[in-house]
């Protein structure tokens, strides 16, 4: 279960940190106003960048957090810089980084229960990682990446993927 989750989030966290600090140059080299950036939507109806960082961190960071049985970091996501969002992503990484395989080990079918505020989701360990966790992370690195690439910032494929640079 470690290998499935933290060296994937991690990963995932460190794209979302490259292609945020991409748009943090191309906001310095356009003139554009960092905070507009980042509460630039794809849609009306979806979130804007900054939070789809907060999410993406909230998430792995919770991942590890009821694997291990260790309490997670609280943000405030009151970030309004590029910089403020990098930090947060290094600060999840850090406590990623803090957690060891034998305390993740083993917990694949260790009962998980999310208390949302109009659902509660009961998931085994194997099944929150699997259907709840990557796909979420995912989505969320990638929106963000969407949102960039969609103001004009110069990212491709291998920004987002990271590894294969």
């Amino acid at each position: 279960m470690y290998d499935a989750t933290a060296p994937l989030l991690v990963l995932a966290l460190n794209n979302v940190k490259h292609i945020i600090s991409v748009g943090a140059e191309h906001c310095k080299e356009q003139g554009i106003d960092q905070e507009v950036m980042l509460a630039t939507r794809l849609s009306p109806d979806m979130l804007p960048l900054a939070k789809q960082v907060q999410i993406a961190t909230d998430i792995s960071k919770g991942c590890m957090a009821r694997l291990s049985g260790v309490g997670a970091p609280v943000f405030e996501d009151n970030e309004e810089t590029f910089d403020e969002l990098m930090n947060r992503c290094d600060t999840t990484i850090a406590f990623m980084d803090s957690i060891n395989a034998d305390q993740v080990n083993g917990t694949e079918e260790k009962e998980i229960i999310m208390k949302l505020p109009s659902i509660e989701l009961k998931f085994t360990g194997y099944q929150y990682v699997s259907k709840f966790v990557m796909p979420n992370v995912q989505f969320h690195a990638a929106t963000a990446y969407a949102i960039l690439r969609n103001n004009g910032v110069a990212l491709g494929k291998r920004d987002f993927l990271g590894a294969i640079n």
